[in-house]
């Protein structure tokens, strides 16, 4: 799907180049819907065109937007430090 937006040429020239703002405009929208629940993490990963969930991490985090770490993944991460001597 294509889509168009119209920004006035003034305003337009200060955000960047069409290249630049095109992406920066995907990366916004693709954003704000995983943010809603919209996407998922492989579906973000498909949009912005990133090969591997690291990338994608290098992408969310500058943006405030961490992984989730539930109760259980600390249970985990005790026991296997319990494990190794910790």
């Amino acid at each position: 799907m294509n889509l168009t937006v119209h920004i006035p040429d003034d305003l337009a020239e200060r955000l960047g180049n069409p290249d630049e703002l095109e992406r920066r405009a995907v990366e916004a929208l693709a954003l704000e819907e995983y943010k809603l629940g919209h996407m998922t993490r492989a579906e973000l990963r498909r949009l912005l065109g990133l090969e591997t969930a690291i990338e994608l991490d290098v992408f969310l985090v500058p943006h405030g937007v961490f992984g989730t770490y539930t109760e259980a993944d600390l249970a985990r991460d005790r026991q296997d430090l319990q494990r190794l001597g910790f």
